[in-house]
């Protein structure tokens, strides 16, 4: 017995040294190894912190300065105070792309109130937990962007402060879960026969008059950084859109449908609980959005 757990021990050590990324951890950046954090951290015990995901391509970040804001808006919200300044935020940022080489993937950041001993009320006074880490994933030529992606529905049971950016994500692990086992891409969340947006992502179609609709802001949703961008380019580009609700039926007879997130730009729906949309094929709209986005992104990079 002893020889096996010594072995299980010897298998997970070399797993662990084999690893490579440098994480950032209060100050530090270590190797992901020696990537600590207190079990006292408010994060781990209350899920009290927020975060943020940021796209890299060409090793450079996307819409960065709208994760800041946003960033800044959720810390406001929860009477956190971020130890660094968005400037500093940006160093750790850079920092990371270039020690750990990526190309393109994502950045990952999350700030908590901070460790302190276990109790509901805010004790005050912390200093913020702040860990951020690296993903290296293709972004730029995603197959499914050629393909378009079946998203399942799922009822929409998160908390009242969806324009938070929580790191309290077990509705929406469930829901992409449900949505995995049911062979789907993603899950859209209903509430009172309403589409909200997808556990990660932002709900877009377009109905059957050709306009382009997503919902409006407010507690109930969260204010996608992708979305923002998707809305400011239908305004350049003279596409007409409301910020509007839309229900399931609407959703079913839509012209076209996607979705929207940091790591996955502009993705096609194609079918929703199996029913096509449209011809069951990616729309014209959507595609014209993607590659939008992305000469956008090019763009920012060059």
């Amino acid at each position: 017995m002893r020889r096996a757990r010594k072995r299980r021990g010897l298998r997970q050590s070399a797993r662990l040294t084999h690893v490579s990324r440098t994480i950032y951890v209060d100050g530090s950046y270590v190797p992901e190894a020696e990537a600590r954090i207190s079990v006292f951290d408010r994060g781990f015990l209350f899920a009290d912190g927020v975060y943020e995901v940021t796209a890299v391509v060409g090793g450079r970040m996307v819409d960065f300065d709208s994760h800041l804001s946003r960033l800044d808006r959720s810390l406001a919200a929860l009477d956190i105070v971020s130890p660094l300044t968005d400037r500093e935020l940006r160093v750790v940022h850079e920092k990371l792309i270039a020690r750990n080489g990526l190309d393109e993937g994502i950045v990952y950041l999350q700030l908590t109130r901070g460790v302190a001993d276990r109790e509901f009320s805010y004790p005050y006074g912390l200093t913020p937990t702040i860990v951020a880490f690296t993903q290296a994933k293709p972004l730029l030529d995603n197959p499914l962007a050629e393909s378009g992606v079946p998203v399942v529905l799922v009822p929409d049971i998160r908390w009242r402060r969806r324009d938070i950016k929580s790191i309290a994500l077990l509705p929406q692990a469930m829901g992409k879960e449900f949505a995995k086992r049911n062979g789907a891409y993603e899950a859209w969340m209903v509430e009172n026969d309403l589409i909200t947006e997808g556990t990660s992502s932002s709900a877009f179609i377009v109905d059957s008059e050709g306009v382009l609709r997503t919902q409006p802001l407010g507690r109930h949703i969260l204010p996608g950084v992708t979305r923002r961008a998707v809305l400011r380019l239908a305004e350049e580009h003279g596409v007409a859109f409301e910020e509007r609700p839309f229900g399931i039926d609407e959703a079913l007879g839509a012209r076209e449908a996607f979705l929207t997130a940091a790591s996955a730009f502009v993705l096609p729906v194609i079918s929703i609980d199996g029913r096509n949309i449209g011809d069951g094929t990616p729309g014209q709209i959507t595609r014209r959005f993607r590659e939008l986005y992305l000469k956008e992104c090019c763009q920012e990079n060059i």
